[in-house]
């Protein structure tokens, strides 16, 4: 072979290992990235995860009350009287803990995520939890949420007259109140109501109908969810009330989305003995998954809850 030839082998060659060295160092280059994208892949459902735990201890510790209705009609957890009662009419004179009403039944198949409440007629008979120790208590800066789920087509099933599916007071639906409710007139609307003391909200005593509307506490929406097809999540939060110089704010949520707030200054006093969380006023339809937070849960929180797999007992 020529010297010239025996050049070019030599080239070639170097050439070749020169190559091999560039590959070698691309691969080790290349397994180095996908091993740091790996690491940081972790880190960050490291982090996410704790963010989640985080988030799912932070509801779980504000939890007072909560009613699954899987296998019974009390309460799974209460900071106060978990059972259930049932009263002959609205003033609650006539009570029997349990559920003795002919309008209103366990369905243990049928709820959002187990068993539910079933209302299957209108009825003078009232069922309710007691207050005292499931409520957030009437302190200044008093805050709190409540959240369950309904099924029905209101048009259908609802009888004529107001439907409140929950109303918590001591005294009526406009004194020291909250309550989300159905419109007698069709198509039905769905509103949240929230009265303070009636002496605070009303001190001149006008008549209902000579308030105007944008003056009512109230939160109205026009077109609701709801279907007898479907589970629809209703959400109630309020925070800064019986505050002295705060504006407080009441917020409807309906599926996770907001629907609207009563924004004003609010004061709420109630006896212990007398207050009562009533369900299924009037209401005829499915009622599941009930619970009573202590403090005002986030836009971002009221979404989470609307989302739990397994609803509050995701949380537990």
């Amino acid at each position: 072979m020529t010297h010239d030839g025996k050049s070019y082998l030599r080239f070639v060659q170097l050439q070749s290992n020169d190559v091999q060295r560039r590959h070698c160092c691309f691969s080790v280059h290349c397994r180095r990235n996908r091993r740091m994208r790996i690491y940081f892949f972790c880190i960050l459902m490291l982090i996410n995860n704790i963010g989640h735990a985080q988030h799912q201890s932070s509801l779980v510790d504000a939890l007072l009350f909560h009613a699954s209705f899987d296998g019974s009609a009390d309460a799974d957890l209460a900071k106060g009287d978990a059972r259930i009662y049932t009263a002959q009419s609205l003033k609650r004179e006539d009570v029997q803990a349990g559920l003795h009403s002919s309008a209103v039944s366990l369905n243990r198949t049928q709820g959002r995520y187990g068993g539910s409440l079933s209302f299957t007629k209108k009825s003078d008979q009232i069922v309710f939890f007691k207050g005292d120790g499931n409520l957030p208590q009437t302190m200044q800066d008093f805050h709190g949420t409540y959240s369950f789920w309904l099924r029905l087509t209101p048009e259908e099933d609802l009888p004529p007259g107001y439907v409140d599916p929950l109303q918590i007071t001591d005294k009526k639906w406009n004194d020291a109140s909250f309550f989300v409710d159905f419109t007698k007139e069709v198509p039905r609307k769905f509103r949240l109501g929230v009265f303070s003391d009636y002496k605070f909200w009303n001190p001149q005593d006008l008549k209902w109908d000579d308030i105007p509307d944008r003056e009512r506490p109230l939160v109205t929406v026009d077109k609701p969810p709801f279907s007898r097809e479907k589970w629809t999540y209703v959400g109630i939060t309020f925070r800064e009330f019986n505050g002295e110089n705060q504006e407080s704010v009441a917020s409807l949520y309906l599926n996770g989305i907001s629907q609207g707030d009563v924004r004003r200054k609010q004061r709420f006093t109630w006896s212990k003995d007398r207050l009562a969380i009533m369900l299924g006023i009037n209401y005829v339809g499915q009622f599941d998954d009930f619970a009573i937070f202590d403090r005002a849960l986030t836009a971002a929180e009221m979404k989470q809850v609307f989302q739990l797999p397994k609803g509050i007992k995701s949380l537990r």
